[in-house]
């Protein structure tokens, strides 16, 4: 039997974080998380770029542009969409993480979505960093681990 693992190790991986602006007070502290993850795993804080945007759904566009570099290995996308009384919700959510699969699978690379996506302010608040741990640092560790199986490929 063969077994493919990726490790969790960011020693030369070039990443950049596409962070919405829309719900700051929530996609800050993912941010955070995600430096404070990659330099962790031993990511040097050189090859990380922070890229900010207006909202979620202008942050496949910036990560496809960027995985299409030749510098760049991964891609994470950080934002916060809160459920309102409208459908918007529905159509941002959905149509953000439909982007941003088909901008990895159009370049190749990983592009890992970090976009939380609540009912209320209390879930994005327990997800950016309180009870239910930093998804930002999660998405972080994701982006590594599957560039280091893709890399194996």
């Amino acid at each position: 039997m063969k077994e493919i693992k990726g490790n969790l190790k960011a020693k030369g991986v070039k990443l950049v974080l596409v962070v919405s602006r829309f719900n700051e007070f929530i996609t800050k502290p993912l941010l955070e998380g995600a430096v404070d993850a990659y330099e962790r795993l031993g990511g040097d804080p050189d090859d990380l770029t922070v890229v900010w945007v207006p909202g979620a759904l202008e942050i496949p566009l910036v990560a496809k542009k960027y995985a299409e570099k030749n510098d760049v290995d991964a891609v994470v996308a950080l934002g916060c969409v809160i459920r309102g009384a409208t459908y918007h919700f529905e159509i941002v959510a959905t149509q953000s993480a439909s982007g941003l699969m088909k901008a990895s699978l159009d370049t190749g690379k990983p592009i890992v979505n970090g976009i939380l996506t609540t009912d209320t302010i209390e879930q994005a608040t327990e997800r950016a960093g309180t009870k239910a741990g930093n998804k930002g640092a999660d998405a972080v560790m994701a982006a590594v681990e599957l560039l280091r199986v893709a890399l194996r490929l």
